[in-house]
């Protein structure tokens, strides 16, 4: 018996894989940050940010695109913001979820 021929899928989601590199960097940051690799986090989380904001672009999803502006601003690694305390540890959780969110809904249809 041969298996049947799947069907493929007629959406695309290209922000995926950054989102989920992403939300793996921003779960680990509280125990980064405190291991002198905070430089590498926010570079890490802009630069996703931006690649995540033009694929939301791509996919005609204006709204996604001021949160992920805000993300890459506050994640910027030339001028960072001296945030910590509670305030900055809740944050990275909650980026990291914002980038799963985008991951799963942002698509566009395969030419």
């Amino acid at each position: 018996m041969s298996k049947p021929k799947r069907e493929p899928s007629p959406y695309q989601r290209n922000a995926l894989a950054p989102s989920l590199v992403a939300a793996a960097v921003l779960f680990l940051a509280p125990v980064l940050l405190n291991n002198g690799w905070a430089a590498l986090v926010l570079f890490v989380v802009s630069i996703l940010a931006v690649i995540i904001g033009w694929f939301a672009i791509q996919a005609r999803q204006w709204w996604w695109l001021p949160v992920f502006l805000a993300i890459a601003v506050i994640w910027n690694p030339v001028l960072p913001f001296p945030f910590a305390g509670i305030v900055w540890t809740i944050a990275q959780p909650v980026a990291a979820l914002v980038f799963l969110a985008a991951g799963a809904l942002i698509k566009i249809r395969r030419p």
